[in-house]
């Protein structure tokens, strides 16, 4: 039996069924456009096997070892590289294994639908993976890894990627993505500009960073103008590179506009590690207001990922440092927070700013309202946490009668797992056709109207929104 249901996510209404089965028929093989993410540039650049299924699916992606250890399984028993250099499972086999055998854990999950999706559509596997299958998987999927048909670049002409966005820290030399330009490959894969570890002063070895920042850009970043035009040569190479946005990630939205004088004297007590936690947050949000001013200049699409409580457990943190399935999210204000940036430059019609958010408490109350008026505002699509079919419609259905959808950007999948993007793309365009199905059906929107939207929140809002 198929892994995948053709009409999954679809409404149980026959009639409605109908209606967004149609309106899928007209975009579900539409071009993918990935304008945010975290897959790695190198796998395109060098262009080399994924070396096991365990390395493909299980060890690079949070969603997964997460669950698997809220079940009290050790991330060092899935590969996840350590921090600290201590030992971890090498056997891809032993691996996999051990995560077949906890994958009844993710059923009605959103992990659940992309890793079958992946099964069944890339492997042609059709009975459901357990502990009795899980050999039959790795053989199968490590002999399909072997093919040069499933190579990374392969892969991406497969899924029918027409551009896909990495993020890279503002201290990255970007050679895996002139490698990619330098060797004749036609895929689109562009950098975007990070730069919280030269921007938040709570980061370890803060001054070292910004040192460092100088040497690469060639300015005196001792000195908080020198400092400024540092982020703008950047910005500039990141430019050079194919990038049309930046990404910042805060664990709240605050932003400031200090004055100059205040806000120098604030970067130099951070190069010296002499900030309070609320004069830290301060410089942060008063950079936040300086990266809008830059994007007016330069152009790059500003994106704000605020509100995660990051690396909530300090053994994980230690032991396998960031990014390992302990950020949580947190209630975030928007409304008072981004006021300050928004008397500066809210009311720009040639600037983007795109507000993500764990919050969702935020989105009727706060988001929708905020980018329902600002002209320089845009919501980006449910993130992390809610990028499940159910997030996704309560987005559409709590933001709508407020921003409608033109002031939202499509969908970006934002995974370090490579295989999940064309599903976690099906998804998104199998609840949105389900949502306007529903529209159609109680007379809110014509068939037509329905068609162009769907049409839009697939394509024609993502490239007009990160200008791509």
């Amino acid at each position: 039996m198929p892994l995948l249901d053709p009409d999954r996510l679809f409404p149980n209404d026959p009639a409605t069924r109908k209606t967004a089965r149609s309106l899928y028929e007209g975009i579900a093989d539409l071009p993918i456009i990935s304008p945010h993410g975290h897959t790695d540039p190198r796998w395109f650049a060098e262009n080399e096997h994924f070396p096991d299924p365990a390395q493909l699916f299980v060890t690079p992606d949070h969603y997964v070892f997460r669950m698997l250890c809220s079940h009290g399984v050790d991330l060092a028993d899935l590969g996840v590289p350590r921090a600290d250099g201590g030992p971890v499972e090498t056997d891809g086999r032993t691996i996999w294994r051990l995560f077949a055998g906890h994958y009844h854990l993710f059923r009605a999950t959103p992990t659940r639908i992309w890793l079958d999706h992946a099964f069944e559509t890339l492997f042609d596997l059709e009975d459901r993976l357990s502990a009795e299958t899980a050999d039959l998987y790795y053989d199968t999927i490590s002999e399909r890894l072997a093919s040069d048909d499933y190579r990374p670049r392969a892969l991406f002409e497969r899924f029918g990627i027409e551009a896909l966005s990495t993020t890279e820290g503002a201290l990255d030399d970007l050679k895996w993505h002139r490698m990619i330009v330098e060797s004749g490959w036609n895929g689109r894969v562009v950098t975007t500009y990070r730069p919280d570890t030269v921007i938040d002063p709570e980061t370890p070895g803060f001054a070292d960073n910004i040192a460092k920042f100088g040497d690469l850009t060639g300015c005196d970043t001792s000195n908080w103008e020198g400092y400024l035009e540092a982020h703008r040569k950047r910005r500039a190479f990141f430019k050079e590179h194919g990038a049309t946005a930046s990404d910042h990630g805060h664990p709240n939205a605050r932003t400031e506009d200090l004055p100059q004088a205040e806000a120098a004297a604030l970067f130099a007590r951070a190069l010296l590690g002499d900030l309070t936690p609320e004069k830290a947050d301060a410089f942060r949000g008063h950079m936040l207001t300086e990266m809008a001013r830059m994007s007016l200049d330069d152009g790059l699409v500003m994106q704000i990922h605020a509100g995660s409580y990051r690396n909530h457990s300090p053994e994980i943190f230690a032991k396998f440092g960031r990014d390992k399935g302990f950020d949580i999210p947190q209630p975030t204000d928007y409304v008072r927070a981004l006021k300050p940036l928004l008397d500066a430059v809210g009311m720009s019609p040639e600037l983007t700013i795109i507000l993500f958010t764990l919050d969702e408490t935020a989105y009727s109350r706060e988001l929708a309202p905020l980018a329902g008026v600002y002209p320089a505002l845009r919501l980006g699509p449910p993130w992390w946490f809610f990028d499940s079919a159910e997030g996704m419609m309560r987005f559409r259905q709590i933001v709508t009668e407020t921003a409608g959808i033109y002031n939202t950007v499509g969908f970006n999948d934002d995974t370090r797992a490579f295989c999940s993007i064309p599903a976690r793309h099906d998804v998104a365009r199998r609840v949105d056709c389900a949502w306007l199905a529903g529209l159609v059906g109680d007379g809110r929107l014509d068939m037509e109207e329905a068609e162009q939207m769907a049409l839009d929140l697939t394509n024609r809002l993502v490239k007009k929104a990160y200008r791509l």
